[in-house]
């Protein structure tokens, strides 16, 4: 085991793990956060998405030990009592039934929206292609990306 110097939604963090430990479990077994998600397990659904630098990354397939730079989890874009505008788009749009896919799309469309402020359609989609809904909600994903790209 080792001690590893995180720095997470802003703040700096210290984590106890083997080398090969999944960030994804780090994230959620040490440092209690919930919003990334495990899904497959095999980063094929998206459903553990964080920012790493602000690029999205598959935390299930990330070892502790290959992470520098800062991390950003569903948390760090906004709270219950204070969402994000993109958190509070999938509110508003009710992009979200089971919850499963919602961290992965709601993380994948911040870093969207990031480096493209206005995207087309199709540039949502394409950029949601790799994330998986079991509810089938996707018209009102991409209209809650749409409205937290309006505002």
């Amino acid at each position: 085991m080792a001690r590893y110097a995180l720095k997470v939604n802003g703040k700096p963090r210290s984590v106890d793990a083997d080398s090969d430990t999944p960030l994804l479990y780090v994230l959620r077994d040490n440092l209690a956060l919930r919003g990334p998600r495990f899904g497959c397990g095999l980063g094929q659904c998206g459903a553990c998405t964080v920012h790493v630098n602000g690029e999205a990354v598959r935390s299930c397939m990330l070892p502790v030990s290959a992470v520098k730079g800062d991390i950003t989890t569903l948390e760090g874009l906004g709270s219950v009592a204070q969402p994000g505008k993109l958190q509070q788009a999938f509110i508003t749009e009710q992009a979200a039934q089971c919850g499963y896919c919602a961290n992965g799309m709601i993380m994948t469309s911040a870093a969207l929206l990031a480096r493209n402020r206005n995207p087309s359609e199709t540039e949502i989609r394409d950029a949601l292609a790799g994330n998986l809904c079991r509810c089938g909600t996707h018209q009102r994903i991409v209209a809650a990306v749409k409205r937290a790209a309006s505002t």
